[in-house]
C-alpha cells in the first residue's frame, strides 16, 4: 500500500505528538513523586520474602518488565498473572512478600478480586494506579500515583502515556532500591553473567593481563638492544623497566622508540634508563577491566602496566587483550 503524498507529514506529526504527550506525562510524574515512594522503598527493603508484581492487560506487560528490573538490580521479584492467581497461582504469595499491583484504573476486576486474599495471607500491598480513590488505591497499604493527563491515543483510549508513566515509575522505584541497597556494578554483573554485559562487568585486569614469563620487563641497567629484544619476544609493544630490587621505575613503548628515532638518539650507545618514560601510568590488578579501558582511552595510550596493592609490578596488557576478552 502506498501512502498519499500528503500523509507523510501527517504521520510524522502524529508520531511527534505521541512522543511529546508521553514525555510530558513522565515529566509531570517526576513532580508528584513524594514520601509514598520513600515508604515503598522502606517497605520493600524490610521485606523478608519477594516482591510479587501483578497487572492485567497492558499493565501486566509493564509489570513483567518492572519485576525483571527489580530482580536484576538486587530486589528479588517475579511476575504473577492476576487471572491465574485465582486458579492456584495465589500460592506463590506468602505473608513475607510485598505485592506490587499495577492498574491504570485501579478497578481491574482480576486484581481487585484477589486483594482480600492477599491481605489474608499477611502480605503488604503497594498499588500503582492512575486513581488513588479507586478500589485498589483505597485498599492498598501504599499507593503510588501514576496518573496521566491524557493518553497519546487520539481517542484517549489505548494505554500509551499511562503505560509509559507506570514503566518510568517502576524504574524509579527499582533504581531507588538499587541505591539504598548499595548495589554495585559487580553485583549487577553477577545477575547478568551472559554476553558482553557480563564480560564488561566481571572481567578484572588480572584476568587478561600478561604475567609471569609473559610479562615484558628489563632491569634499569639494560641496554636498548636488550629492551628491544624483550619487546619483540613478548609482543606487547612495550616493556616495563625495574630497578635492581624489582621495583617499577619506568616503561618503554613503541611510541618512545619512534620519538627516539625522530630525535636521532644513538640506540646502540644509550641505555634504556635514559630513554624510558619514568613514573608510568599503571592500573590496579584487581580493578575491573572496564576501568582499564577507560584509563587507556582517557590517557590516549594503547597499553598499561598492572600493579598490586603495594605498587609492585604484576602484569601488562594492551587494547588487543581487552578486545579479545570482549570488554571493548
Amino acid at each position: 500500500m502506498t501512502l498519499p503524498a500528503n500523509s507523510t507529514e501527517e504521520i510524522l506529526a502524529i508520531a511527534r505528538r505521541t512522543l511529546e504527550i508521553e514525555a510530558a506525562a513522565v515529566s509531570a510524574l517526576a513532580g508528584r513523586v513524594d514520601g509514598a515512594l520513600v515508604q515503598a522503598v522502606d517497605l520493600i527493603l524490610a521485606c523478608r520474602g519477594r516482591v510479587v508484581v501483578s497487572g492485567m492487560g497492558k499493565s501486566g506487560h509493564i509489570g513483567g518488565k518492572v519485576a525483571a528490573t527489580l530482580a536484576s538490580t538486587g530486589t528479588p521479584a517475579f511476575f504473577m498473572h492476576p487471572a491465574e492467581a485465582s486458579h492456584g497461582d495465589l500460592g506463590m504469595i506468602t505473608g513475607s512478600d510485598v505485592v506490587l499491583a499495577l492498574s491504570n484504573s485501579g478497578e481491574s476486576s482480576e486484581l481487585v478480586s484477589i486483594v482480600p486474599l492477599i491481605k489474608r495471607r499477611g502480605a503488604k500491598l503497594i498499588s500503582m494506579t492512575g486513581n488513588a480513590a479507586s478500589t485498589l488505591g483505597r485498599e492498598s497499604d501504599l499507593h503510588l500515583d501514576a496518573s496521566v493527563a491524557m493518553e497519546a491515543c487520539p481517542h484517549n483510549l489505548a494505554p500509551t502515556a499511562s503505560t509509559t508513566a507506570a514503566l518510568a515509575l517502576g524504574d524509579a522505584l527499582a533504581v531507588a532500591l538499587l541505591s539504598a541497597r548499595g548495589f554495585s556494578a559487580e553485583d549487577f554483573g553477577r545477575t547478568h553473567p551472559g554476553g558482553a554485559l557480563g564480560r564488561r562487568l566481571l572481567v578484572h585486569v588480572r584476568d587478561v593481563m600478561h604475567a609471569g614469563p609473559a610479562l615484558p620487563v628489563v632491569e634499569e641497567a639494560a641496554s636498548m638492544k636488550e629492551a628491544l629484544l624483550e619487546m619483540t619476544r613478548k609482543g606487547l609493544g612495550m616493556t616495563a623497566v625495574v630497578d635492581a630490587g624489582g621495583r617499577l621505575v619506568g616503561v618503554f613503548t613503541d611510541g618512545d622508540l619512534r620519538r627516539c628515532l625522530d630525535r636521532g638518539a644513538d640506540l646502540h650507545a644509550t641505555g634504556i634508563a635514559e630513554l624510558m618514560t619514568r613514573n608510568p601510568i599503571t592500573v590496579f590488578q584487581d580493578a575491573l577491566a572496564a576501568e582499564a579501558v577507560h584509563l587507556m582511552e582517557e590517557r590516549k595510550i594503547n597499553g598499561v602496566l598492572a600493579v598490586d596493592a603495594d605498587g609492585r609490578l604484576t602484569g601488562a596488557l594492551n587494547m588487543h587483550d581487552l578486545l579479545r576478552a570482549g570488554v571493548v
